[in-house]
């Protein structure tokens, strides 16, 4: 079991990291990503999401192009499509579990999976910022599934700079002092 200073320690030096080498993974990388992905809590274990890798590169230059042109998704070694699969959020919680739930729950799989490609090694970015439609286009997905996040992966080539974060008593002053 690790320590909470370790954990933190991980958690506070993770960065989003967008030079990436196209370096690819290993099977066991992917494998050992996804069992963290997998392992985050969902509302009522409904376990709404679905996971696209994409190693191809016509593939992740169409992405690219999705995710406004945004050149490290198309360098990095592999590039997860996160989506949230609204028929099982719907089977589980009805509206509310498509308009909200999935995409907690797909939020906190996929910190998951940033915080396991840091604990091995590896760098990732977060897109947030693309196209949905282009992307379910250029992955061919049906309509029940969702896209909610890229993730760039691979191994830095640049550590980026440790960003400025807010106090802890100004985003919880219940805590005092």
């Amino acid at each position: 079991m690790i320590t909470i200073d370790e954990l933190l320690h991980l958690m506070r030096t993770r960065r989003s990291t967008r030079r990436l080498s196209r370096q690819p993974l290993t099977p066991q990388q992917e494998h050992s990503l996804l069992e963290a992905f997998i392992s985050a809590p969902s509302s009522g274990n409904s376990q709404p999401w679905h996971v696209r890798i994409i190693r191809d590169s016509p593939l992740k230059q169409r992405l690219r192009q999705a995710a406004l042109n945004q050149s490290f998704v198309e360098h990095a070694a592999a590039v997860f499509v996160i989506c949230a699969d609204t028929d099982r959020a719907f089977k589980a919680y009805h509206r509310r579990g498509v308009e909200l739930y999935c995409l907690q729950d797909t939020a906190a799989a996929t910190q998951n999976l940033l915080l396991a490609a840091h604990a091995m090694g590896l760098a990732a970015c977060w897109v947030g910022a693309f196209r949905e439609s282009s992307v379910r286009d250029v992955l061919s997905l049906p309509e029940s599934l969702r896209p909610v996040a890229i993730i760039a992966v691979g191994t830095a080539e640049q550590q980026p700079d440790t960003p400025a974060r807010r106090p802890i008593h100004e985003i919880c002053p219940d805590l005092g002092g």
